[in-house]
């Protein structure tokens, strides 16, 4: 049965002409050289600039984590600042004498009518 293995003599031959075992030229050899240490500076300037990549997101990630933050904490204090003015709204609606006014469909000069709002 032969369910993928090759013959042995098919293996050795690849063997032996993929181990470099044969005789090369100097040539050769030199170009394999040079071919290797260029390929090894690409690697790591590949692997640099990934690096380098990966560190610039992680500063954008912590910037923008920095200001979610923020605005999540102004997010806080305007609804804070909200329901305080609504608050004070409903608080000066019940005492607002233009509001209870007989005469509401009156137009009424406005700065009359704000300072008539004022307390005395």
């Amino acid at each position: 049965m032969s369910h993928g293995v090759p013959a042995s003599g098919s293996v050795l031959q690849r063997s032996s002409s993929s181990d470099g075992n044969q005789p090369q030229s100097p040539e050769e050899d030199d170009r394999k050289i040079r071919r290797r240490e260029k390929n090894r500076v690409a690697a790591q300037r590949s692997r640099k600039k990934q690096t380098q990549k990966a560190d610039k997101l992680h500063e954008e990630y912590e910037c923008l984590e920095q200001e979610n933050t923020s605005l999540k904490r102004e997010i806080g204090k305007l609804t804070d600042e909200m329901k305080h003015l609504s608050e004070v709204l409903k608080d000066h609606e019940k005492i607002c004498p233009l509001l209870h006014c007989s005469m509401n469909f009156v137009t009424i000069p406005r700065p009359d009518a704000l300072t008539s709002c004022l307390p005395r």
